[in-house]
């Protein structure tokens, strides 16, 4: 399990884009609003795709 921080999720609408991209890439996660949070379940090329398409719709991954 990985968590990143998103500082830049703002809204539900921001939420719902991450949930959408993750789901598409077939990555099992839960985002969270209140800690602007994405945390996923996978492996090591699960959390580099997840970066890679957080940082594509313009959200910064910082692990925690």
């Amino acid at each position: 399990m990985k968590t990143y921080k998103c500082e830049e999720m703002m809204c539900e609408g921001c939420v719902a884009r991450i949930h959408k991209a993750l789901e598409a890439a077939s990555i099992e996660h839960k985002v969270d609003l209140a800690t602007k949070t994405v945390t996923i379940e996978g492996c090591a090329n699960c959390e580099k795709k997840t970066v890679e398409i957080l940082d594509d719709l313009g959200f910064s991954a910082v692990e925690q």
